[in-house]
């Protein structure tokens, strides 16, 4: 039998097996799990009883207060449109300098934004940006003449989430440190978002289960009636 240590025994002791929370009291409890020394992320993880193949669920949502993350936003457009977007406040700018420096595999960002003009050039680029969930999309605003208005979302805590193969969405929801009306309005945005995002969403049999956790901290299932449509 493994011994749990001092740390795990405290984690495993705030959680009842079996058990499925209000949101308000799971993170409580995730904010009584012993410290770190470092600002650990809350994430919310969705299972669905959906397909990905007959029902692929895609979108944005924008949070109230933000992730907790600085984002390095990537903005690939030329002419006098790398001067609007450095004003935007992009982190990179650029049009085929940027495209040549990513297919060389920089890829030093967490958002990339794009001109449609510049989409086929970014098209080559597929086998580096796809694989790392980077590739812009008109879905997702990323793809867009107005690069003002996508950096400024996009600074400010919108995200974007995706069903994986397994049928789950996972999403970071903001940061440990963060009061607890602040994750609990945040959870609560993100989780209404995705199950509008899809009329099958709204029957909320078709969602397995709901959890929210901290990276070094306990999961906690959420109780899925109090988000019933």
């Amino acid at each position: 039998m493994v011994k749990l240590t001092k740390r795990a025994k405290a984690i495993k002791e705030l959680v009842e097996k079996g058990k499925e929370y209000e949101l308000t009291e799971a993170v409580s409890i995730l904010k009584k799990a012993p410290a770190t020394k470092f600002d650990q992320t809350i994430e919310v993880s969705m299972k669905l009883g959906l397909e990905q193949a007959t029902t692929p669920i895609r979108g944005t949502v924008s949070l109230p207060h933000g992730t907790g993350k600085s984002v390095k936003i990537a903005v690939f457009c030329k002419g006098d449109f790398e001067a609007k977007a450095k004003e935007a406040g992009a982190d990179f700018v650029g049009g085929d300098d940027l495209v040549k420096k990513v297919s060389d595999g920089w890829c030093d960002f967490d958002v990339a934004v794009a001109r449609p003009d510049m989409m086929k050039d970014l098209a080559r680029l597929g086998k580096v940006l796809g694989p790392r969930g980077l590739m812009p999309n008109p879905k997702s605003g990323t793809v867009t003449t107005d690069i003002q208005k996508a950096v400024d979302e996009l600074k400010a805590g919108k995200i974007e989430f995706r069903m994986d193969k397994q049928s789950g969405i996972k999403g970071a929801a903001g940061k440990l440190s963060f009061s607890e009306e602040a994750l609990v309005e945040n959870i609560n945005i993100f989780i209404r978002t995705v199950m509008n995002s899809n009329p099958k969403l709204q029957r909320i049999q078709n969602i397995k289960s709901i959890a929210i956790s901290s990276t070094m901290g306990p999961g906690v299932k959420l109780d899925k009636a109090q988000f019933k449509i």
